[in-house]
């Protein structure tokens, strides 16, 4: 069994990053290195973002190393992402984590992104002391999920986005309201300046059984809403306090679905311990103080990570990798290949013969 430090890569969309843990959880050193190109292109073109990372993982893992004070030789294993994601900045971040676990005869730990974001509030640094069962809120630009955390490597998916992900309405919104990329971090921003009752958006499947989202019609009847101001589409034409107002009010109603399906999702799991918010958009902290409120009155803790481990970062994936050696699995990977899409029912991702 391992027990030397851990490093671990992540490119699955346009951040490149890397860290090294020790096997206790210790953060050793981390970095993250964030693409500037894909801004003026209203979004993430995914060849450029895999050529980027590929120009930018043998500077990054160095500084990282230096950081840490370590080598190559003391890292006793490799881990990488290996999908969900852009499958171009997959494929060069896993390869690379395998090529230096091969160069070294090092083990390979192929990591699940979501399993990540779902198991960083158990990173010991950050204290919260937390216990399976818990309930997980993912949200992020490319998902949004509900899912019972049971145990490492057994979750629950009680439901997920049959539309938009809450992630990315917040950025197609942002773009509606002229503001820049990546547009959630914007949006929130201009949300402090307006109302969020200045209009009565639409709670799409609020009161529903079940667990699962959409956000396709709010987006719309945003849409619907900014063209009754802007008729021609030009949106640098808006009054600034109208965009508030709508920002303030698209954000809100985000906020009141989010807790809704959590409160359903707390009925199905009455043992959980914890309410946890994880993913991009976790750093929302209207959406945070909903999910809290949700938390207090089932009498049960709220966690969240620190904004700097919402979005994606390398730490999440060392720390994933971790949890799986801390409950005895054996780190033998080398053979498995990236895909784009990894459901968290599928322990392992197939390899290559097994991919259609």
């Amino acid at each position: 069994m391992p027990t030397r430090p851990l490093l671990a890569i992540e490119t699955s969309c346009d951040d490149t990053a890397c860290a090294i843990l020790a096997y206790d959880g210790t953060i050793l050193a981390e970095g993250v290195l964030s693409q500037t190109d894909h801004a003026i292109l209203g979004g993430v073109v995914p060849e450029i973002a895999a050529r980027a990372h590929l120009d930018a993982l043998p500077t990054l893992v160095a500084e990282v190393l230096k950081k840490a004070s370590l080598t190559l030789a003391d890292i006793d294993t490799f881990a990488g992402t290996t999908g969900p994601g852009l499958i171009g900045g997959l494929i060069v971040g896993s390869s690379y984590a395998k090529g230096l676990a091969m160069a070294l005869h090092r083990p390979f730990m192929a990591v699940n992104h979501i399993e990540a974001h779902i198991l960083t509030p158990r990173l010991p640094s950050l204290g919260a002391d937390l216990h399976f069962p818990y309930l997980t809120m993912l949200v992020s630009g490319g998902h949004c999920q509900c899912v019972s955390v049971e145990e490492t490597g057994r979750y629950v998916r009680l439901g997920g986005t049959i539309d938009d992900a809450a992630g990315e309405a917040f950025d197609k919104v942002a773009k509606m309201l002229g503001l820049g990329w990546p547009g959630g971090p914007a949006l929130e921003k201009l949300a402090t300046e307006g109302r969020d009752d200045a209009y009565a958006l639409p709670r799409p499947l609020k009161g529903r059984e079940g667990c699962d989202f959409s956000f396709s019609g709010l987006k719309t009847a945003v849409s619907r809403l900014i063209d009754t101001q802007d008729p021609t589409g030009s949106r640098d034409a808006l009054p600034r306090q109208f965009a508030a107002d709508v920002a303030a009010s698209f954000q809100r109603a985000v906020a009141d679905v989010m807790a809704d399906r959590a409160e359903h999702a707390l009925a199905l799991t009455p043992n959980a311990t914890a309410l946890v918010v994880a993913g991009g958009v976790a750093a929302n902290k209207t959406l945070r103080h909903a999910l809290e409120q949700v938390a207090a009155n089932y009498g049960i803790p709220f966690f969240a990570p620190p904004l700097r481990l919402c979005t994606d970062n390398a730490v999440m994936v060392a720390w994933a990798a971790l949890e799986r050696l801390h409950a005895g699995e054996t780190p033998n990977e080398i053979d498995t290949a990236a895909r784009p899409r990894w459901p968290l029912s599928e322990r392992t991702p197939a390899t290559p013969e097994h991919i259609s």
